[in-house]
């Protein structure tokens, strides 16, 4: 009898403790490590993307608007056909095939290239912007260009005598009510075409030349109009300028054997 009291006693006291212990549960339920996973998973991919669209973001960023894609955008201005590489073409929205009523151009002297790696710096920075040339491609709306508005309209401008200027230049000083502002007018002969003709707001100081502060227009294809406009401490340049505008824009003329005026004046020597 003894000894059975003892068992049952044991029996007991066992069945208290197996139902007063706590349940035995893993540190971790496979839920949470799924969740877990899925959220180191999510993470990494964020990770990815984060990096990618960061270099991305940083690209076009650094880029500011400017690409360096070398495709040839063909635009329809006017009776002309033309067609610049993307990178020479200023401005976003005008980076589509089409007809267009303007493009404008901006390239690197005197490579005469657009926006590239080699050059971005003369595009990005302002302290250098006097390094490029800015064109603006249009239908002509006026029968004569620059150096033919010389003598039916600016030489009734002009007041006091002619100055020699340099590298073959005469600088005239326009009327103060013709509505030129600071803008003087400087010419120089051509060898079998007429007067070379340029307006320029000169700086007080050579190193005070702004990127654009002198201009001039061209007569190009069948009916384009060519306004550039370039530094005037790239004045003793001018006449190799003015070559090399036109080339850039003849051999960009589709059909140009056709279109190509036979009286464009040469070079000037």
């Amino acid at each position: 009898m003894f000894f059975l009291r003892r068992t049952e006693t044991r029996r007991t006291a066992m069945s208290h403790a197996a139902h007063s212990a706590p349940d035995e549960q893993p540190l971790f339920s496979m839920g949470f490590l799924l969740r877990t996973m899925a959220a180191i998973a999510v993470l990494a991919v964020l990770t990815v993307v984060i990096s990618i669209g960061g270099r991305w973001f940083g690209r076009h960023i650094s880029l500011a608007g400017n690409t360096d894609s070398t495709v040839e955008i063909m635009l329809a201005i006017g009776r002309d056909t033309v067609k610049f590489p993307e990178n020479a073409i200023r401005f976003p929205s005008q980076r589509h095939e089409g007809a267009a009523e303007r493009v404008d151009l901006y390239l690197a002297w005197p490579e005469m290239q657009g926006y590239g790696k080699e050059n971005h710096l003369r595009f990005d920075d302002v302290a250098q912007s006097s390094g490029l040339i800015f064109l603006q491609v249009t239908q002509s709306t006026m029968s004569r260009d620059m150096s033919g508005r010389l003598e039916p309209i600016y030489s009734h401008l002009l007041e006091g005598p002619a100055e020699p200027f340099r590298n073959r230049l005469t600088l005239h000083r326009l009327r103060a009510d013709a509505g030129y502002g600071d803008e003087v007018l400087l010419t120089a002969p051509v060898e079998g075409g007429p007067n070379y003709v340029v307006r320029c707001i000169l700086p007080s100081a050579p190193d005070k030349a702004a990127s654009g502060d002198c201009q001039r227009d061209i007569k190009v294809g069948r009916d384009l109009s060519v306004l550039y406009r370039f530094s005037s401490s790239h004045l003793d340049d001018w006449e190799h300028i003015d070559a090399a505008i036109r080339t850039f824009v003849e051999t960009r003329l589709v059909n140009r054997s056709a279109t190509t005026p036979s009286n464009a004046p040469r070079t000037a020597k």
